[in-house]
């Protein structure tokens, strides 16, 4: 993966900002280019339609995001993300995924947040995958419950994340000006 000196850095200042996740209790710091899948914890995908809209959800809480979310054990990152999309977007995965970063997470807990999670160090990583939405969201008890699926342009689908989650939105304007989507 790519470091500090990424020449995406100056277009993208704030993805790569490293900051602390209160949540998380850990440092994350952004990289450009696949991560290592064995330290992957966590996939967030840009889920791109036959219409090349993006797919965009929304909780009960009001959080906006990019379908995603926690490796289960044994889990290879292409059924993460199938099932991340089932899960929260109601859509199903039609082509390979295409990691291209990810943010690495440093924790500062003692110990990872599942058993069966990499710790100290993570990565958080990002995918474009080509989808079809299939029907609603499944929203299993354990996870947050989605209220709202939405196909939007990615201009659309970034301006629409940006109020709520802009490190999102920039994802996707960094897979657009990779050339990883199209921008129309």
């Amino acid at each position: 993966m790519s470091s500090d000196t990424d020449p995406w850095s100056e277009r993208f200042p704030e993805l790569f900002r490293e900051r602390h996740v209160a949540y998380a209790d850990c440092t994350i710091r952004y990289r450009t280019g696949p991560p290592d899948p064995d330290l992957v914890s966590r996939l967030h995908l840009v889920a791109i339609t036959p219409e090349n809209q993006v797919v965009v959800c929304r909780s009960e809480q009001g959080w906006r995001f990019l379908p995603g979310g926690t490796r289960e054990p044994g889990e290879s990152l292409e059924e993460l993300g199938r099932r991340e999309l089932r899960e929260e977007a109601g859509a199903a995965l039609t082509g390979e995924l295409h990691c291209f970063s990810a943010h690495i997470a440093d924790s500062n807990r003692r110990a990872p947040y599942r058993p069966h999670l990499p710790h100290p160090r993570t990565h958080w990583a990002y995918a474009v995958a080509e989808v079809r939405l299939t029907g609603d969201p499944t929203n299993p008890s354990d996870g947050e419950t989605v209220v709202e699926v939405l196909t939007l342009t990615p201009a659309d689908a970034a301006n629409y994340l940006a109020g709520e989650n802009p490190i999102h939105a920039d994802v996707l304007r960094h897979a657009v000006a990779l050339g990883l989507v199209s921008s129309s």
